[in-house]
């Protein structure tokens, strides 16, 4: 009973919150220092938190290895982004934790919407950020490492790798040239369980997140076209510096919420009197 409850609550506030958002196919927008700051919204932080709560106990997350801070964190990203009208695909949400091993499910994508978790599998790393853990971390072209923060879904295309997609960095001085750089979701024949299985490391990329071939076009053909990606590591610089981690702003949920405790206009009608009119 407690588990559809909260099931019932996330998803009106997921309803609502897709009436606010906009829709509009908008460019690529860098975060920079202009751009993060937004409506103060810390007062709101209990309304968060049952969102966040609620979603990541219907997922069962931390039962998968993924943290409730690293989902409060790409959920906050996404949130921002979801403000800024920067989804093209919204309620998809993809997480590269790379503070866990190589040879853990360490990718989660999942549907919001609907509080499901659609696909949890190996990932790779750039072979330049780390053996069995990646720990270092570049946005530099030839770095051969992998890149932090956020970043949007893009454009499919069959290249050396086979069937890839193309990501579009968010965020400046993090991952803006991820794109320039060729940093692609792709599949990989050294990303599998039979490696993970025998402690094998999953970092020969060349800093794209490659993912099990036999998952690789299903994953691509759900996420591709504008949803939310989100490369974590508790990179001292990235968690203090990032603009849309340590943004102030109200999140669309919070709105939601609001929206729905506002009375509509036809009943605010019915509520005036003619000496309440406003002449």
């Amino acid at each position: 009973m407690v588990k559809k409850l909260l099931l019932a609550g996330a998803l009106c506030i997921i309803v609502l919150t897709s009436m606010i958002a906009g829709k509009t196919k908008n460019p690529v927008n860098i975060v920079s220092d202009k751009s993060a700051r937004i409506n103060p919204g810390s007062e709101n932080l209990a309304t968060v938190n049952y969102w966040i709560d609620s979603l990541y106990s219907l997922m069962q997350l931390e039962d998968k290895g993924l943290s409730r801070s690293v989902f409060f964190a790409a959920c906050k990203g996404y949130e921002y982004l979801l403000s800024q009208n920067a989804l093209i695909k919204q309620g998809l949400l993809t997480i590269c934790d790379y503070s866990q091993r190589s040879d853990k499910k360490r990718l989660y994508v999942v549907d919001l919407n609907r509080a499901k978790v659609l696909f949890n599998t190996y990932v790779s790393h750039g072979r330049n950020s780390g053996d069995d853990y990646a720990t270092s971390f570049s946005n530099s072209t030839e770095s051969h490492k992998s890149c932090l923060g956020f970043m949007r879904t893009a454009e499919t295309y069959n290249g050396d790798n086979g069937y890839s997609l193309k990501l579009d960095g968010m965020e400046a001085g993090f991952n803006d040239n991820a794109r320039p750089r060729a940093i692609v979701m792709h599949g990989s024949q050294y990303v599998n369980a039979s490696r993970a299985s025998k402690g094998g490391m999953m970092g020969r990329s060349y800093g794209c997140p490659a993912v099990p071939a036999v998952e690789a076009r299903k994953i691509i053909n759900c996420i591709k076209d504008g949803s939310c990606f989100f490369n974590y590591y508790p990179d001292k610089r990235y968690t203090q510096s990032s603009r849309i981690l340590n943004a102030d702003f109200v999140w669309p949920t919070v709105q939601a919420f609001l929206l729905a405790a506002t009375p509509s206009l036809d009943t605010l009608s019915k509520i005036l009197t003619p000496a309440d009119a406003v002449n």
